[in-house]
């Protein structure tokens, strides 16, 4: 026969949100909340016949133990925050994935969210999960102004900053080299004889943006080429305004014949834009994008590594956590440029 008496009891304590207490464990069991509670803790002191009733009425009722009291005693949460631009962006799963791995091997929980580049967003995520009392938090800002973590910081929130720099707060952060990336990938297009490269990238308010720019501007004014107005722009990276960019630099009697793209959502518009054009468009992009080497050609990027950006920044911050760390610093990681054939066009003559 089913055990119709045990699942009523786990439907009871569990419904509308009435979790089911020690209390109710210990009613169940026959003993003291004491009993109860050396038994979740894992405590010495319980005999085996005990024990066995306790963990019956614990299956039983569905019970889970609240660690809030345990917070309070220990002030440590186990648990941090990570607060991204976009869950969707593909760049940020391996980044995530990153920083989840060193969050467990440390026995912490990781609790995501997305700022969806909005700097009000951002703030309230950050300060809902410190009302939470994360032990401390992992963040890509999508804001410039970051005082308002003054006080969580000084309450002990370790916080360590990723692909952007905080801003006006002296805290850690992890970068890559965004602007020796983009400055190795157009000098790249300039080695294969571009002279006419455009630049399509992000919002000029973001870092990584502005850093790719000054990048794209330093290779070309290193091999003394200037730069026509026409040949970048920065914005929003939906692909209605990125195709309309690539078009503009595409059309008119002297074309771009090589495009940099800032990023991997940019980069996907515009190979698609590409497909539609009559002769070859040189392509590098920056941040590696999936299936780049089955395309024809292969599309070349300056790639990231973005588990080890994650990786390094939930290292730093456990490593605050423990106290080895005093002084915040800025680490930067290097790029790398990877050939596959979209770079190594020459100019359509």
């Amino acid at each position: 026969m089913p055990d119709t008496h045990s699942r009523a009891d786990r439907l009871s304590a569990t419904r509308y949100g009435n979790r089911p207490t020690m209390k109710d464990v210990a009613a169940r069991a026959g003993v003291g909340l004491k009993t109860v509670s050396r038994v979740v803790n894992g405590e010495p002191g319980v005999t085996p016949e005990t024990e066995h009733r306790v963990r019956e009425a614990i299956d039983a009722l569905g019970f889970r133990r609240n660690d809030s009291a345990r917070v309070l005693r220990k002030g440590r949460t186990a648990s941090i925050g990570l607060v991204l631009e976009d869950l969707a962006d593909p760049f940020y799963g391996p980044l995530s994935r990153a920083v989840e791995e060193v969050a467990r091997a440390n026995g912490a929980l990781l609790i995501n969210g997305s700022s969806a580049e909005d700097p009000e967003r951002e703030q309230e995520l950050v300060l809902a999960l410190c009302a939470r009392r994360v032990d401390g938090l992992v963040v890509i800002p999508a804001g410039d102004d970051h005082r308002y973590l003054e006080p969580e910081l000084k309450a002990g929130v370790a916080t360590v900053f990723v692909d952007r720099p905080a801003g006006r707060i002296d805290a850690d952060v992890v970068l890559s080299d965004n602007y020796g990336g983009a400055r190795d990938g157009v000098a790249h297009l300039i080695a294969h004889g571009h002279r006419r490269i455009g630049f399509i990238g992000d919002m000029p308010r973001i870092h990584t943006a502005a850093e790719r720019l000054r990048g794209y501007r330093a290779a070309m004014e290193d091999a003394g080429i200037e730069v026509a107005p026409a040949w970048t722009s920065l914005g929003v990276t939906d692909p209605e305004r990125v195709r309309r960019a690539a078009e503009e630099m595409l059309s008119g009697p002297s074309p771009v014949t090589a495009i940099f793209t800032g990023n991997n959502r940019v980069t996907v518009t515009v190979i698609r834009v590409l497909a539609e054009q009559p002769r070859p468009v040189a392509l590098v992009g920056f941040d590696d994008i999936e299936l780049a080497d089955l395309l024809q050609p292969g599309v070349t990027v300056v790639a990231q590594d973005a588990a080890t950006l994650g990786r390094t920044a939930a290292e730093r911050l456990f490593r605050q956590l423990d106290g080895t760390l005093l002084t915040p610093e800025q680490i930067e990681l290097p790029t790398r440029l990877i050939t596959r054939g979209s770079g190594e066009l020459p100019p359509a003559g």
